[in-house]
This record gives C-alpha cells, structure tokens and sequence, in this order.
C-alpha cells in the first residue's frame, strides 16, 4: 500500500462552479435538519407563561364586559408572591397567596396581581388552571369593588 498525496486545493474554482456553500439538507447523522417542534400558531409552541396570560386575559375580557370599570384596572401576572410578611406580602408559611390587589394611589392605576407558579402547583389540567385563574380574578376584583365574588360574576364557586 502507498500513501498518495492529497491533490494540490485549486487556487480558483473552475467556471461555473458555485462559491457560496451549498445548503445542508441533512445533519452529520442523516436525521434532517432541525428546525421548531411546531409551527408558531400551534399552542404547542407556546410557553407556559404565555399560556397562563392568555388565561388571565380571557378571565378579565369575560368580566370587563360586565364591570366596564375594570378597563382602569392594570392585571398582571407574577411568578411568585414577595417574601412572607414583606411590604406587599403578609402571608405565613401555611398559606401562600394566589393573587393580590392593591388600591390606585398617586397616580398610579389599582393592580391586580396573580401569581403563576402557585397556582399551575395546585393544579393539573388546563381547564381547572382555567377555572382557578377565574376564580382568584373574580376574587380580587371583588376585593377591590367592594363586593361579594357572587355579585361580581354570578356563576362564582359552580364548577
């Protein structure tokens, strides 16, 4: 057996040659190329925070119709509540809150707040995600109204 040397790299390419690099169409292992699990309009694609808004939204759209007072009103949505006993906290170990109101104040509009992380542990499908998100919107809006959770939406507690 003889060794053969590699053929000398030509200087320019030949004409009609390409120079830009061709395209891959497989990787390494033959597999395909990769590319997203699911197309962007797929709910699959969606993160779970983006999921969880959407729920938050659709709570506050159903009650906004209703309580047109609400359009003042700033929602959001927050990964966890503060520290226990802290300035917006006063909760204890035994009860960690699923939402939070506070009052409009120089300012600055109401805010309802709900917390994501505690209530997607409490719960395992989507629909009693659903259902809970409603419940502690429905809650804190009555909080902030002044009301009973039955005056603000009528079906409150019927599963």
């Amino acid at each position: 057996m003889t060794d053969t040397p590699l053929p000398p790299c030509p200087a320019e390419p030949p004409a009609g040659a390409r120079t830009e690099p061709r395209p891959r169409r497989r990787d390494r292992h033959g597999r395909g190329m990769r590319g997203p699990l699911a197309p962007p309009q797929v709910p699959l694609s969606a993160s779970r925070s983006e999921l969880f808004g959407d729920l938050v939204r659709d709570s506050v759209e159903r009650l906004e119709r209703r309580w047109p007072q609400l359009a003042e009103v700033e929602f959001l949505i927050g990964d966890v509540p503060g520290p226990p006993g802290g300035p917006d906290g006063g909760w204890n170990d035994e009860a960690v809150p699923l939402g939070a109101v506070s009052e409009s104040r120089e300012g600055r509009p109401a805010r309802i707040v709900v917390f994501r992380r505690p209530v997607e542990i409490r719960t395992k499908t989507r629909d009693e995600k659903a259902m809970l998100v409603h419940e502690i919107v429905v809650e804190q809006v009555a909080e902030l109204l002044g009301l009973s959770p039955e005056t603000v939406d009528p079906r409150y507690g019927q599963d």
